[in-house]
């Protein structure tokens, strides 16, 4: 139930203004805005320059109305820039904190320099180290508060009570900060 029925509307914001309330009305689908689907919209408007921020939401109306957005990437044919806004949020009066439209600022690799460089690096950590994760093996958390030892066991049972020794031997440890 993370598609909606209701109508989806947008507005984009640029340097140089804005588009105003557009219904996103065709999709290149059939049936838009279901769930785990990519909807694909062509918007007319003149050139806004560098994009900031829109305002997606919905007019709350159909059954299903409610709606988990993950993202909206827009794709500026004149410059070539794809614009990037997060929201991994739901947009209905049950759900979340029950707003149906939601203001989403850019986070496109643009504003962020270094991103890709940290993105792999983010992957290389991981590579390195998965192995810690694998069934079998013992998790340690020192925990400063207690300044005691909390363990995830290969059973997945979990002695969360901060043992003041290390009562496994040889186990690596991964440092929690509270």
């Amino acid at each position: 139930n993370a598609g909606t029925e209701a109508d989806v509307y947008i507005s984009v914001h640029g340097e140089r203004g804005d588009t105003g309330s557009r219904q996103l009305l065709r999709s290149q689908k059939s049936k838009k805005f279901l769930k785990g689907q990519i909807d694909v919209f062509a918007v007319e408007a003149v050139h806004l320059g560098h994009l900031y921020k829109i305002v997606i939401g919905h007019n709350g109306l159909g059954s299903g109305n409610g709606w988990f957005l993950d993202k909206v990437v827009i794709k500026d044919p004149i410059t070539d820039l794809d614009y990037t806004f997060l929201c991994h949020r739901w947009l209905d009066q049950g759900q979340d904190d029950g707003n149906i439209a939601r203001e989403l600022t850019v986070t496109d690799a643009s504003m962020f320099p270094g991103r890709q460089e940290l993105e792999l690096k983010r992957e290389e950590s991981w590579a390195a180290e998965k192995w810690k994760f694998q069934t079998g093996n013992t998790l340690q958390f020192y925990n400063r508060l207690t300044r005691g030892f909390i363990c995830l066991n290969p059973d997945t049972t979990v002695d969360a009570l901060g043992d003041k020794k290390n009562k496994y031997g040889k186990v690596f440890f991964m440092w929690m900060y509270a």
